[in-house]
């Protein structure tokens, strides 16, 4: 075991810049009309009970499980371009932060609500990186997604700033034997094949049950080649899971809905790129041999990364009809599990080899991260609802729920020229009188923390004669944060800090009263105008504290606000040959979280902090048109215009009027199917999307804003996706092509200094894709 002498002394890589421990951070259409028949009304859940979209006085946007499988959407990529206002940041399969409207500033917390029905995913704060674990939820078997623009304070609480995105998983079936197969077969330009298959089944069981069963399993082919680890085509993705659905409805008033659902994403190596810091384009030579890289892409890594990803849901829901009023009992229990290796080799640089280069073989030295991060949430909801009414309806709730939440992460060497681990055990001469003190670890971080919220929330809508009513509603929430911190290895002492395990334990608590007011009034059966003034917020919590951080550095952060002013119009013809959806709105963001950066003891650490505020402001504008029968064309855009009002903390890289990360200030999507008979009760469909994306600033980087003097920005792209197919009774083939322009937009850029000199990690879309899926029912 190699020895060191105390003055040995390097920057600690630890730091909250997700909020937690981690060091390597991973850093549709308004109304999708087209799937719906003339005469069907959309119903949606949005106000926690059964309305029609022209109900509903606030922007929302309905995605149907038809359109969802014409256009071969399989992930939250697919989704984001149906939806006008939603964008994402995706670094890799299975970490995914959901901007709505523009409202992001990075971090670890969600600004945006996660829900399967009547389950809410995912961690409610930063202590378990809530922000960028958005489920990925693949879409088999889903009755619609629906999309609520921002806040959602009032009926769905904190963590919907922006907005909440709901997966509505289909209902089991009474009466009704029924099941569904598919398969499908893909190739990636410059990549592998990949496959899919899937299957649902739906029995009933006597006159008063039945149950659902459906399953999946995906296989995308990798596009990305390794360096270090020579490997081609190393970022393939494995996703499979699936869904029972028992209901249980032994009458007309009564019924008991039981749901479980598993989801597990296995991401081989990272779906980014090495790339020129000020192009973007793919690193043009191999940063260790000098050799070409011939225009592929490629990412150096000498340790294999990995992120997997698993979903556990489970849910109870009681709905009883009292007469009076509906009572809806909704319990939850789910999980989420991350299990993420990643080469720091270059985040650290030479922290391997200054520790750890005579120890075992000789050769270079790397450091690998591995990183667990777990939620565990039990939820609560009762809520009690008036029946549909002319004159008052009412809805009154309570809800609860305790989350666990854990980060688990080591730092460990090895041998960067074979990736054999080597042997982290280090002994120093820093104990009493300069005594030896092995240290089994060098590094070990660890971070428990416990969430509890209670809220109660109500609303009421005020029929003012047939044609204007006023909802509003109201919700106080109380919440408490306990946080335990636990940092021990040798790096610890070789940065100055005392010998032994640094504990530090955190806790906050909170009241919030969040509030809305919503006038509509119908110009027709058809049309209707609606505005909405609304506040949210998101919770704050207790700060991750460095050793050595100093009285200066703050144990805690805020909670911040948004406030909301929208209206709009949303209206068809009696026919719905022809529908039209549009909203301006401004959202007045208060008190903004943000990474903040501290001088410490031990140099620069990132923590959780507030600025002073930011705004939003923009329109969205969705037509549907079916000029003839079987002939849908849907178009959206968006404009969007998200900046800061004030400097961000010192250290921090944002300046008053830079656009918030991620915020496209255009989106815009245009697509149509053409469905006809081709005799013998056969129909064939044709169909195409273009979808245009403008260009995006990055996360706020002061250490890339000081070396090239600008912020990081993302070029605009376009991408253009055909389908054909065709039915023929029970069966049916789509061929399709997505991205067919091979476009290489991109939706995530990491932070500067974590790869090779002065390369940036750079997350694409996927490539050209081609493929066929066939499908039976019965």
């Amino acid at each position: 075991m190699k020895r060191f002498a105390p003055s040995v002394r390097t920057l600690l890589g630890f730091t909250a810049a997700t909020g937690a421990l981690a060091v390597a951070a991973p850093a549709f259409a308004q109304d999708s009309q087209s799937s719906i028949a003339p005469n069907e009304e959309i119903v949606v859940t949005a106000q926690k009970r059964e309305q029609t979209l022209l109900e509903i006085p606030q922007s929302i946007s309905v995605v149907s499980a038809e359109r969802l499988e014409r256009q071969q959407a399989t992930s939250f990529v697919d989704y984001a371009a149906l939806v006008p206002g939603l964008s994402l940041q995706q670094g890799n399969p299975g970490e995914t932060r959901v901007v709505l409207r523009g409202i992001n500033t990075g971090g670890a917390s969600p600004t945006t609500a996660i829900y399967i029905d009547e389950t809410p995913f995912g961690a409610s704060t930063g202590q378990a990186n809530g922000a960028v674990l958005a489920g990925d939820i693949d879409p088999f078997d889903l009755e619609r997604v629906e999309v609520l623009r921002g806040p959602q304070g009032t009926l769905y609480g904190a963590n919907s700033l922006g907005g909440v995105i709901k997966f509505i998983t289909v209902a089991p079936r009474l009466g009704e034997f029924e099941g569904k197969v598919q398969a499908g077969v893909e190739t990636v330009t410059d990549g592998d094949m990949g496959w899919n298959g899937n299957a649902v089944i739906n029995v009933p069981i006597a006159s008063i049950a039945a149950l659902r069963v459906s399953g999946f399993y995906r296989e995308q082919g990798g596009f990305i080649d390794t360096l270090g680890i020579a490997r081609e085509k190393a970022n393939d993705v494995t996703s499979y899971g699936g869904r029972a659905s028992l209901l249980v409805k032994p009458s007309d008033n009564f019924s008991v809905r039981l749901t479980a659902i598993a989801q597990n994403i296995r991401a081989n190596s990272r779906a980014a790129f090495d790339a020129d810091p000020i192009t973007l384009k793919p690193q043009a030579t191999d940063p260790t041999t000098g050799a070409s890289t011939e225009g592929r892409l490629t990412r150096a890594q000498y340790y294999p990364d990995q992120n997997d990803v698993d979903y556990r849901n489970y849910n109870g829901t009681i709905d009883w009809d009292l007469g009076f009023a509906s009572l809806v009992s909704a319990t939850s229990y789910s999980k989420t599990i991350q299990h993420e290796v990643t080469d720091a080799s270059y985040q650290l640089a030479g922290i391997g080899d200054a520790f750890f280069g005579g120890v075992g073989t000789p050769g270079p030295r790397g450091i690998t991260l591995p990183a667990t991060v777990s939620t565990k949430k039990f939820t609560q909801e009762v809520r009690l609802a008036s029946p549909s009414s002319t004159t008052v309806e009412w809805l009154v709730g309570g809800y609860y729920t305790r989350e666990e939440g854990r980060i688990f992460q080591r730092y460990l060497p090895f041998a960067l020229d074979s990736g054999e681990a080597v042997d982290p055990t280090l002994t120093l001469p820093v104990g009493a009188g300069g005594a030896d003190v092995t240290f089994p670890e060098f590094l070990r971080a660890e971070l428990d923390s416990v969430y509890r919220e209670y809220a109660g929330f109500g609303s009421v809508t005020a029929h003012f004669g047939p044609r204007f009513d006023i909802t509003a509603g109201a919700r106080y929430s109380h919440n408490e944060q306990r946080t335990r911190q636990l940092l021990d290895g040798s790096l610890l002492v070789l940065s100055g800090s005392p010998v032994g395990p640094d504990i530090t334990n955190g806790k906050s608590d909170e009241n919030v009263f969040t509030w809305s007011v919503s006038p509509r009034f119908e110009l027709s059966d058809h049309a209707s105008l609606y505005a909405r003034v609304a506040k949210g917020y998101r919770p704050g919590g207790p700060n991750v504290v460095p050793p050595g951080a100093g009285s200066a550095f703050p144990g805690f952060f805020e909670a911040d606000t948004l406030i909301s002013y929208e209206a709009g119009i949303r209206a068809e013809t009696a026919d719905r040959s022809f529908a039209f959806d549009a909203s301006l709105y401004y959202l007045d963001w208060s008190n903004i979280q943000v990474l903040v950066t501290y001088q410490t003891g031990i140099g620069p650490i990132g923590a959780d902090g507030n600025g002073d505020s930011a705004r939003s402001q923009g329109a969205e504008i969705t037509a549907t048109v079916r000029p003839t029968k079987g002939f849908d064309v849907v178009m959206n855009v968006a404009y969007n215009d998200a900046a800061l009002r004030d400097d961000l903390p010192a250290g921090n890289g944002g300046f008053a009027g830079d656009r918030l990360p991620y915020a496209p200030e255009w989106t815009a999507n245009l697509s149509a199917d053409y469905e006809w008979g081709i005799g013998g009760g056969t129909t064939a469909f044709v169909g195409g999307n273009v979808r245009l994306v403008s260009d995006q600033q990055t996360d706020f980087d002061d250490a890339y804003q000081t070396q090239f003097g600008r912020r990081l920005a993302i070029d605009g792209f376009a991408t253009v996706d055909l389908r054909v197919g065709a039915r023929f009774g029970a069966f049916n083939v789509t061929a399709f092509a997505k991205n067919l322009g091979n476009s290489r937009g991109l939706t995530n850029v990491g932070s500067f200094g974590a790869r090779p000199g002065t390369l940036v990690s750079a997350s694409p879309i996927r490539p050209r894709t081609l493929g066929v899926t066939l499908g039976a029912g019965f």
